[in-house]
């Protein structure tokens, strides 16, 4: 049975769906109409019966009480830094330069105007007097130059309303500087540069601020040495000209400039090194198996949702059933905004996952009539009910969501007491491993059964016959299609609620909501969850055939709510009940700040083990400034672009030209500071910084011509002698890729190249931990052995955060300096094993290569407007131009992994994981172990059509190492070397061809 409420009343107020027993007595289901608040939500606004029913109009229920903001974190000490409010604004978009009046970048300071060798920083430094200062026109006679350098915080200079003004000032001769502050009046400088001279003539900038926030400015470590510095305008904060109290100098000295650090080089295993493979260890929980006789028992986590899966930003229905709003009214398509399906609630990794058990007797020997018994395992008490099976296709008014919802709640008064507001259904432990909870006696003669709460289905219900109306929509034609008993392959679209109480959340501490949606899913009786596209009628759901699972049959299921930029942010569809509450912990640490511990999402609480974990330097304070909804980061665009959101590599050549970590650097530039007593935002000179585009145009066999576009870059503080610029990469299916074989990897190493010149290397890695040599997979360059190297490299270059393989800073400069017994404030183990593991339970979404089947007059969502011919054909032209010699398009995942849900799974990356020579053009000289300069790992396709709809609107994110790209055509015509022969069969193409190869990989 289900109620129908109106769709407008169901957005604004229907609580999650029970499943309704169907043999409630007559009383059980006039109360349910009269109360109305446990209805099962059908959906649409027009109402219809199911023949085997009597459905019942039902009211429509309260709306859910709002989840309260998380109370503040409690004052620490006075000497604790202030802590500021959480930022939702990916921390890169809102401060890049605006460009105005640089039409060309002003060049770094040399090494001739750089501090002396040898200077003593040993001391403090001290203040510098300033001989004269000018300036361009001011406002008026009495707010000169002079006044900026008065010693008077009464007195100030204040420029002409222009935003080229500049105000210069002449130390008298050449003088050491390490030190400059600046104290602005309200009209401060937005955006500004600070420029050094020997001669006043011959200008070097020496820093560049964007999002100036005024105030007081300090800037550390100039290494400067020079006679004039010069502060040039390039855009105001206010309508007025620049105004600045005072600017003052200090020389260099042990508060304010950085001393040169011993560094060691990475040891790197010898060729032809012997591998050591990881012992198999046992999976952290079953996702899946058999019993004896045959019954199959599949177990799956859900965490709280706020909509449905085909509940979009913009209203739609079938031609003449209501209205359609994925069109204006001159039938153009349009985009009202998203829905709220793959978002994330309040406080979603607390107290909001919960497990669910199948249990499926459809393959036991003589079962004729199979069944599958439900069992739920929540973190807290809840109401009966809340079961969907069979979603209602033959009812044009059920558009965003609606269920037919035959199945049997064993004890009916779990449900009806939820009209008393009693949550009737009690924490249930869960069960064991490989064994059911009640194997022998079960609930009320149904083994296997937890309690009343439980549920069985056995029947694919009846529904309405639908036949095409004059508009090709299929509607009720008048006849009735029988129920039936369920048999092997057919598919169920199954779907939970969280419909607990006020009550039951307050006894566990938690003062936020207590009624959510969750994911739609699909369970095929006698094999388990599969990822599904929707179909006609009304996008009705379907298991995705197995060539479109590029990550096994964990993959995301394609993406009805038009939630695009959280596609990389989805669990595995097959994962495991407890394993969706560590990915939920993970996913927050993922987007923990590890200064102030918040949350980068409104409404979650503080996470205070992560209050303070970050040290002095660093590029970024979370995971997902970086890699942008879990996918790729910030594209290098504008001319002074600040490239805090990419990593640079860095290194100095030693005397016998080995590459060692940079003396300033490290092993890379962390470009951001801070006080460690006040948490004020500083500037130490350590931000590298976009200098312009080298370009070049080739031109297509077809005519067309490609502008290929590189970033030049400089560094505020010395050059170093290697570097490289290194992109964040999607996380999705990293722990596919830990859970391929080694040796699987290895049997695809050619010892000689074949006819194209494609060899291939695998990068042999030295285990952080335990010195073993290992297969490296992850990074540009395959120097990551696993998911735990990765993530606490990435924790320590990036966001200055220690771990229990990197326990302190100084691990930056190398081996010989990294103390295992010095240990600072960082990630604890159960930390670090939290991040790994939600990034290995990161799902790879389908591709996107089938028709959906959505109603006619409806716009497709763009992503899924999909010429299937047109991606089938492309997919040919990838294999004739021969870029799966190193794309490899399909791989099988071992037993290599503690995560069941990666175990066994036929993948499709488009990897091989070996390193291959790419050409000089994408060369950046910098040695990772046995990877040479030349070398990058094949990186997978996986996910790549996703890209911008990921990064989200108005935000640019590039493809290759250093994002140079902004096109795959572009990507493509960048690679050389073992790729050569490829990329000029792609120059080659037809056009046709061409657009049918970018269909293939925008599909992907």
């Amino acid at each position: 049975m289900r109620n129908n409420v109106s769709e407008t009343d169901h957005k604004l107020a229907c609580p999650p769906p029970p499943s309704l027993a169907r043999g409630l007595v007559a009383s059980a289901v006039i109360a349910l109409s009269a109360v109305g608040v446990l209805a099962g939500c059908g959906g649409g606004s027009s109402s219809s019966s199911d023949p085997n029913t009597n459905p019942s109009a039902g009211t429509p229920a309260p709306a859910p009480v709002p989840a309260p903001a998380p109370a503040p974190a409690a004052s620490g000490p006075e000497t604790e830094p202030e802590l500021p409010p959480v930022s939702t604004v990916p921390p890169a978009t809102g401060t890049l330069p605006t460009g105005n009046g640089n039409s060309a970048a002003t060049p770094s300071l040399p090494t001739s105007l750089q501090l002396p060798t040898g200077i003593d920083i040993s001391k403090p430094g001290t203040t510098l007097k300033v001989a004269a200062a000018t300036s361009s026109a001011t406002e008026n006679n009495n707010n000169g130059p002079d006044k900026a350098v008065d010693g008077s915080l009464t007195t100030r200079w204040a420029s002409a309303p222009d935003d080229a003004a500049w105000i210069q000032f002449d130390l008298g001769a050449k003088t050491p500087i390490g030190y400059m502050q600046l104290v602005w009046e309200n009209a401060y400088g937005k955006e500004y540069s600070i420029l050094v001279s020997d001669d006043g003539q011959t200008w070097y900038q020496l820093r560049y601020v964007a999002g100036g926030k005024g105030g007081t400015e300090e800037f550390f470590n100039l290494n400067a040495n020079v006679r004039y510095v010069k502060i040039q305008g390039v855009a105001r904060a206010t309508q007025y000209g620049y105004s600045l109290f005072e600017v003052s100098f200090k020389s260099p000295g042990s508060d304010n400039t950085l001393a040169s650090v011993t560094t060691s080089a990475i040891p790197t295993p010898p060729v032809g090194a012997s591998v050591m493979t990881p012992p198999i260890t046992a999976p952290l929980e079953q996702v899946q198996f058999s019993l004896p006789d045959g019954t199959l028992v599949t177990r799956f986590g859900f965490v709280g949702r706020s909509r449905h899966a085909r509940e979009r930003g913009e209203d739609w229905a079938e031609i003449g059933y209501g209205t359609n709003d994925t069109v204006d009214a001159n039938g153009k398509p349009r985009d009202k905004g998203p829905g709220a399906y793959l978002n994330f609630i309040a406080n979603y990794f607390k107290n909001r996952t919960w497990g669910v058990e199948f249990i499926d007797n459809s393959r036991v020997a003589g079962v004729t009539k199979p069944r599958i018994i439900i069992n739920q395992y929540y973190q807290q008490a809840q109401r009966g009910g809340g079961h969907s099976f069979f979603r209602r296709f033959d009812d044009p008014g059920v558009t965003g969501y609606g269920w037919m919802s035959p199945g049997q709640l064993l004890d009916n008064t779990t449900y009806t007491d939820g009209f008393k507001d009693l949550t009737s259904c009690p924490v249930v432990p869960k069960p064991p491993e490989g064994a059911l909870a009640k194997p022998n006696t079960g609930y009320n003669g149904v083994i296997g059964a937890n309690d009343g709460c439980s549920v069985v289905l056995d029947t694919v219900p009846g529904y309405r016959d639908i036949s095409a109306d004059a508009n090709g929509v299929l509607v009720p034609n008048g006849k009735n299609v029988a129920s039936r008993n369920l048999k092997v392959g057919d598919a169920i679209e199954f779907t939970g609620s969280f419909f607990s109480s006020r009550a039951a959340m307050d006894a566990i501490g938690d003062n936020g909501n207590f009624r959510y949606y969750t994911n739609e899913v699909t369970y095929v009786v006698g094999s388990g969850l599969r990822p599904w596209y929707g179909v006609q009628p009304r996008l009705l759901n379907a298991p995705l055939p197995e060539e479109t699972l590029l990550g096994g049959t964990g993959s995301i299921s394609y993406d009805y709510a038009d939630n695009a930029t959280f596609m990389f942010q989805q669990p595995s569809t097959q994962i495991g009940m407890q394993n969706m509450q560590r990915f939920t912990e993970g996913r927050r640490w993922i987007h923990t700040n590890m200064w102030t511990g918040d949350h980068n999402e409104a409404g979650n609480d503080r996470n205070t083990a992560g209050v303070g974990l970050q040290g002095p330097r660093f590029n970024q304070s979370t995971c997902f400034a970086c890699h942008i909804n879990n996918g790729r980061g910030l594209a290098p665009q504008v001319l002074n672009q600040r490239l805090d959101t990419m990593a640079v590599r860095t290194a100095a050549v030693d005397a016998n030209g080995k590459q060692v970590p940079h003396p300033t650097y490290g092993l890379a530039v962390q470009m951001n500071a801070r006080s460690l007593t006040t948490g004020a935002p500083q500037d130490w000179g350590m931000a590298v910084r976009v200098a312009g585009f080298d370009t070049k145009t080739v031109t297509l066999a077809d005519g067309t011509a490609v502008t290929l576009s590189k970033p030049r870059v400089s560094f505020d503080g010395p050059t170093p002698a290697v570097f490289s610029l290194r992109a964040a990469q999607p996380m999705i299916g990293m722990g596919l890729l830990e859970a391929i074989p080694d040796a699987d990897i290895l049997a695809r190493v050619r010892s000689t190249p074949d006819e194209d010149g494609v060899k291939g290397q695998a990068n042999l890695v030295y285990d952080p931990e335990t010195g073993a040599v290992r297969v490296g997979r992850y990074g540009w360059k395959a120097a990551k052995v696993s998911l735990r190297h990765q993530s606490a490299n990435a924790a320590l270059l990036d966001m200055s955060v220690t771990s229990p393989l990197y326990p302190n800073r100084d691990c930056l400069a190398g081996p010989a300096q990294c103390n295992k017994n010095k240990v600072e404030k960082g990630l604890s183990e159960a930390d670090l094993q939290l991040i790994t593991r939600y990034v290995g339970l990161l799902g790879v979404p389908a591709q996107r290569s089938l028709t959906s089947g959505f109603p006619k007059g409806v716009t497709p969502l763009p992503y899924l407007d999909v010429n299937p011919t047109q991606v089938a054909a492309g997919a040919k032209v990838f294999a004739s131009i021969r870029c799966t010699a190193c794309h490899v398009a399909e791989m099988k995942t071992g037993l290599g992994t503690e995560l069941a849900e990666n175990r066994n799974q036929t993948i499709r990356p488009y990897t091989d994981l070996l390193l291959h020579d790419m050409g000089s053009d994408l060369a950046d000289n910098l040695v990772e172990s046995q990877a040479a300069g030349n070398q990058w790992r094949t990186s997978p396709l996986w996910g790549i059509g996703y890209t911008e709809y990921v990064a989200g609107t108005g935000v640019k994110v590039g493809y290759l190492h250093d994002s140079r790209a902004s096109t795959l055509t572009e990507a493509i015509l960048w690679h050389g070397g073992e790729a050569a022969a490829s990329r000029q069969r792609f120059v080659n193409l037809s056009t046709s061809d061409r657009k049918a190869l970018m269909a293939f990989l925008n599909s992907l």
